[in-house]
């Protein structure tokens, strides 16, 4: 029987490609990889979870679509990202900007949207430096949005009473059309920001005495202009996980207390918040037919060790060494390897005899 134009068979009840391609981008970056003293057997329950709230579609070719269909050139995207705080992370860590840059660039590249970076001032310089290894410069807003000359870069004020006066500034002058946070951390039922072992930044009991911002009043006021919103996270405690509160209470060692109540419309669980940035930007590469959208391994390297050398930590770690969120550097450079593998194969013209 010859294949038709489109489909795919032998998976259960997958019929297009999309789906085929979407399948298999998502069961890479759900791959569970940890050490035992981490909570295991969490990834894969909150990808079902979050899954059944597109339809139970693969999310990451969900999340290409809604995009494709959502953005025109020359249309603001807000990138959000930043974790990790002084004394460990004095800069942040290196899960969370090598990711949002390479989703931005993508687009960037190819779709012609305006990517603005949205961080802490503390977590600003390892986003930068990663933006530059991936090959995007960050210039003035202006610059970006008139000459099309890269992407931007916007720090959030250093008090929490600014926030609302800023983020008014933010959508008055950038008028973003969708707003995609990676590894960014949301407020709990308490109205606190939570690390992963539920230690509360800010509160009577809090141990951990660094001011943190909480910015997720972006992805508020985002939903309210309609704007399209995508999360993306490993653990419950970043922006998009208000979507699945049950189910982060359930599998994550006191989930009750550290998962945000700040939903997206798009929620993205993977094992590396990079490596969920990385399944976007190969489901945009192949819906858009450009598989050169997709980062290479080498550049992965490239981009992962301009961030540990700008001050961003692997996190598990707490080290320079290269790698993220624990695992070896090598780890993410096959990821984005394999999914790159994943989208060429799929997007190549199959010899005329073809048959099966």
């Amino acid at each position: 029987m010859m294949r038709k134009p489109g489909t795919v068979f032998g998976i259960g009840n997958v019929t297009t490609a999309e789906d085929f391609v979407g399948n298999a981008i998502d069961r890479l970056v759900t791959i569970e990889a940890k050490n035992p003293g981490m909570p295991h057997n969490v990834t894969t329950r909150m990808y079902e979870a979050a899954r059944k709230l597109v339809g139970d579609r693969p999310i990451s070719m969900t999340a290409a679509e809604r995009l494709i269909n959502t953005l025109k050139p020359g249309d603001t995207v807000l990138f959000l990202t930043g974790a990790g705080y002084p004394p460990q992370m004095p800069k942040g860590e290196d899960d969370g900007p090598p990711g949002v840059v390479s989703l931005a660039y993508a687009m960037y590249k190819g779709m012609g949207v305006v990517p603005v970076f949205v961080c802490e001032k503390c977590h600003a310089e390892p986003v930068i430096a990663s933006a530059v290894a991936s090959g995007i410069m960050v210039v003035p807003f202006e610059d970006a949005r008139d000459g099309h000359l890269g992407a931007a870069l916007e720090t959030a004020p250093t008090s929490q009473a600014e926030i609302g006066a800023w983020i008014d500034k933010v959508f008055g002058e950038m008028k973003p059309k969708a707003v995609i946070s990676a590894e960014r951390l949301g407020p709990a039922a308490n109205g606190f920001l939570h690390n992963l072992t539920a230690q509360a930044y800010g509160g009577p009991e809090s141990t951990i005495t660094h001011d943190v911002i909480d910015i997720s009043g972006l992805v508020d006021r985002a939903a309210a202009e309609g704007a399209l919103t995508i999360g993306i996270g490993d653990h419950g405690n970043e922006i998009g996980f208000g979507r699945i509160q049950e189910t982060i209470a359930d599998v994550m060692p006191n989930g009750h207390v550290l998962c945000t109540v700040v939903g997206t419309d798009i929620l993205l669980p993977a094992m590396v918040s990079n490596w969920g940035c990385y399944a976007i930007e190969a489901a945009l590469a192949f819906l858009l037919k450009r598989p050169e959208l997709m980062h290479s391994g080498k550049q992965e390297e490239i981009i992962v060790r301009a961030c540990l050398m700008a001050g961003g930590i692997d996190a598990v770690k707490v080290s320079t060494e290269f790698g993220v969120d624990g695992l070896d550097g090598e780890a993410s450079m096959a990821c984005v390897h394999f999914l790159g593998s994943i989208v060429r194969k799929a997007l190549e013209i199959p010899d005329k005899g073809f048959a099966h």
